[in-house]
């Protein structure tokens, strides 16, 4: 007898009895207002309209939003950076440290320089940003290539580069600046600082080369599975030498805007900026395990706790209320995230 086989339907394959269709792929759109930015974002307009509708007079206001800005804005330039290290699975605690010792640096530099020119300003930015990059490859360095664990090299250094600006220093904050500082600190194009506009700038850099480049793809694949991005070819060492130098890049950044913005450097003010950033970061969506995270979730995350310090003032309610909703929301997002690894482990 001749064997009779039934053929498939045009267009289909045979599967086996009981077989699950594979889902249908989700819209872009679908996509985004299902990940942690979009939720975080809904979070953000609600907390806006909830202090708008309790100070209709104070809050909704066009000086409320340059407040919020300015005081977001020296953080956010260290957010992309922190972005950039947990994406890759990494962490750095030493970028407020990192700024503090780079303003002292600029600082430094534009008063043995001499002078009160726009030159004077750039070259003290320049030494800002390069003594950032330095602490940056030294915690590179240590973590890829010596293999210590990076909780304990940012531990370190965030002591180390705070010790170094005191030395520097004798414990006492410079405030013998060129008034040229004071000049771009009271420009403010369009009602807003030129720190605003220096730190939107480098997010949007920051997110298009994460998001769009081969350098942000080595980012992610690092993160999510480091032995696989070793297998396909990345110089994984390298690449996290450069991300850790990012990191203290802009964190030298940072400490160039915070000394012009306060036209003094501020030695003892950022014992908490390393938490503060990591909080933003983290209630952005990017993952503590590595793998996940966009530099628009982080500014949406850095927003949440401005807004919160902003309206509790304005409602005359005490701020350390800030910081019991923020660790209770931190605690949230960080037992969501787990919650959404588990479920991509077991897909």
């Amino acid at each position: 007898m001749s064997d009779v086989r039934t053929a498939a339907p045009a267009g289909t394959a045979s599967e086996p009895a009981g077989a699950v269709p594979p889902a249908a792929p989700r819209s872009p759109v679908r996509r985004f207002l299902s990940s942690s930015p979009a939720y975080m974002g809904l979070v953000l307009l609600l907390l806006v309209a909830l202090f708008s509708a309790l100070r209709p007079d104070a809050f909704p206001t066009a000086a409320t939003g340059r407040n919020i800005s300015l005081d977001i804005s020296v953080l956010l330039v260290m957010a992309v950076g922190m972005t950039y290290v947990m994406v890759a699975g990494g962490f750095d605690l030493s970028i407020g440290s990192v700024l503090v010792f780079s303003g002292v640096v600029m600082a430094k530099t534009m008063i043995a320089i001499g002078g009160d020119g726009p030159l004077v300003v750039a070259a003290g930015i320049a030494a800002s940003v390069g003594a950032g990059v330095a602490w940056g490859l030294l915690n590179g360095v240590c973590i890829a290539v010596l293999k210590v664990p990076a909780l304990i090299t940012t531990l370190g250094t965030m002591g180390a580069a705070l010790g170094a600006a005191q030395l520097m220093t004798d414990g006492n904050d410079i405030t013998d600046v060129p008034s040229a500082l004071l000049t771009i600190t009271a420009s403010r194009p369009l009602g807003f600082s030129w720190l605003v506009y220096v730190a939107a700038a480098v997010a949007l850099v920051g997110g298009l080369v994460l998001a769009f480049t081969r350098f942000g793809r080595h980012t992610y694949l690092i993160g999510s599975n480091e032995e696989s991005a070793r297998r396909a070819g990345i110089d994984v060492d390298r690449h996290l030498i450069k991300l850790y130098a990012i990191s203290g890049g802009l964190a030298g950044v940072a400490g160039a805007l915070s000394l012009i913005r306060f036209a003094t450097t501020t030695i003892s003010g950022h014992a908490t900026d390393a938490l503060q950033v990591i909080t933003g970061v983290v209630l952005g969506g990017t993952s503590l395990y590595g793998g996940v995270g966009t530099v628009l979730g982080t500014v949406v995350g850095i927003f949440i706790p401005a807004v919160l310090q902003n309206g509790f003032v304005i409602t005359h309610v005490q701020p350390y209320w800030q910081q019991v909703v923020i660790g209770f929301v931190l605690i949230a997002a960080v037992y969501v995230d787990r919650l959404k690894r588990r479920r991509r482990e077991r897909s």
